[in-house]
């Protein structure tokens, strides 16, 4: 059976959905702080991979994580590997992190290099699915989002409640409720 190739097109168009869910719901609802400074400076690295299998998501890992750690800050402070085709199923997400994890481990940047994820299904371990605080870690694809440590540390430091940033996100996502979410998503990143 003949596979498509990806178009830039479709790239483009997948780049362009997770920029709007950056700007509007982590950076729009200050989900995360630290997220407005680096998209203002071009920072960001949105890397689309087109793999199927974890194995091939393993593959691209491998090599956005070696290009981070080996890329000045100044012109590459994170990464999106973005995943429209692979990883779905939000149970064989969360698998997949254990080897993402295993993977950071192997080469040695563990403690300069973290992964957060996000899914379009994500849930907290103590939530129900259709909690409004899943929102928080809702994606319009599945990503791994690979974070400097030293960067996080600043960030942390430059923050007076930074320990507070989970509550604070879940009590604002259970004032806007999941209609205001929607409301808020649709419009334009500009408003």
């Amino acid at each position: 059976m003949p596979t498509s190739v990806p178009t830039k097109s479709t790239d483009d168009a997948v780049i362009a959905a997770t920029t709007h869910w950056l700007t509007r719901a982590v950076i729009g609802l200050n989900l995360c702080p630290f997220a407005r400074a680096v998209h203002q400076k071009g920072q960001i690295r949105y890397v689309v991979c087109r793999a199927e299998t974890v194995p091939d998501v393993l593959d691209a890992l491998r090599e956005e994580l070696d290009r981070l750690a080996a890329t000045d800050p100044e012109v590459i402070d994170t990464t999106l590997l973005i995943l429209p085709q692979a990883l779905a199923e939000f149970h064989a997400f969360t698998h997949a992190l254990t080897d993402a994890e295993r993977v950071l481990k192997q080469r040695r940047l563990r403690g300069v290099i973290q992964i957060a994820s996000f899914h379009p299904d994500f849930v907290f371990a103590d939530a129900e699915p259709d909690d409004v605080e899943n929102l928080t870690n809702r994606a319009p694809y599945p990503i791994l989002h690979l974070l400097r440590e030293d960067s996080v540390g600043r960030a942390v430091d430059a923050l007076p409640d930074a320990d507070r940033i989970t509550e604070r996100n879940q009590a604002r996502l259970r004032e806007l409720g999941h209609e205001g979410y929607a409301a808020w998503m649709a419009r334009d990143p500009a408003d």
